[in-house]
């Protein structure tokens, strides 16, 4: 099939480059999905920087920096989007700076259209409380959509393993929402190989791991979980929420 482009960007860089149709994505995906499901997560990270090249990049929460150590092995100066939300624990911002300062990416904070104070004056205080799809919506999930615009594919930390409404996540799926490739190098890995890459590596973790936080989102909607329970089931605990609608 031939390459139908169909809209030019401009990537971080300032570097015009190409974007493929949609229909040549979901061909990518329907031939490489299967091809490498069982394949190691650097080689499908190479797979992805070789047949998006700019136009890929990672995303990362940073609850640890094990995607973006795995991507800068074999991708140096691959761009990391955080999403910095204007909520985020301390720890969280200073996890991102060490990940700036010490591993070779190019890290791309990413903020809401609207500060906090500015969205308090518009949606009223506190949003996360009356609100909390509305909060991940305007904080969260629109500012990835545009910062993703100038991408065809992102990679993500999400892993089957994190609980039973991730078991279906494909190594190489079709995100229909956002029209883009997402790859999910780590989908196969299980909590025990994610803490051995971490020890083998030296991996940057979020501190807050270590205090009772095994899933980190903003403060206000995080809270710490006993152990023995769902290591999710401390994000918007006391509501029926599970997602912050970036992968739904």
């Amino acid at each position: 099939m031939s390459t139908v482009l169909t809209q030019t960007a401009r990537d971080n860089r300032g570097i015009a480059t190409e974007g493929r149709s949609s229909e040549e994505l979901r061909d990518l995906v329907s031939h490489w999905g299967a091809e490498l499901e069982l394949a190691p997560a650097e080689t499908i990270v190479e797979w992805a920087a070789a047949t998006f090249g700019e136009r890929f990049c990672i995303t990362s929460s940073m609850g640890d920096a094990v995607l973006a150590h795995v991507a800068a092995k074999v991708v140096p100066g691959v761009d990391v989007v955080f999403l910095d939300t204007g909520y985020h624990f301390a720890e969280t911002i200073g996890t991102r700076d060490a990940v700036q300062h010490t591993m070779n990416v190019n890290l791309l904070s990413i903020t809401p259209k609207q500060t906090v104070a500015e969205q308090d004056a518009t949606e009223g205080k506190d949003l996360f409380r009356t609100d909390p799809d509305r909060c991940c919506a305007l904080r969260k999930v629109q500012p990835l959509a545009d910062a993703l615009s100038s991408y065809d594919a992102w990679a993500t930390g999400l892993r089957r393993a994190e609980n039973h409404n991730r078991v279906i996540a494909p190594v190489i799926g079709w995100d229909a929402k956002k029209g883009k490739v997402k790859v999910s190098p780590l989908a196969r890995w299980s909590d025990e190989q994610v803490e051995r890459y971490i020890l083998d590596n030296g991996v940057l973790v979020n501190p807050l791991t270590y205090d009772g936080y095994p899933s980190i989102g903003c403060a206000p909607c995080t809270r710490r979980v006993a152990p023995g329970e769902d290591p999710r089931s401390g994000r918007w605990a006391g509501t029926s929420k599970t997602e912050c609608g970036i992968h739904q």
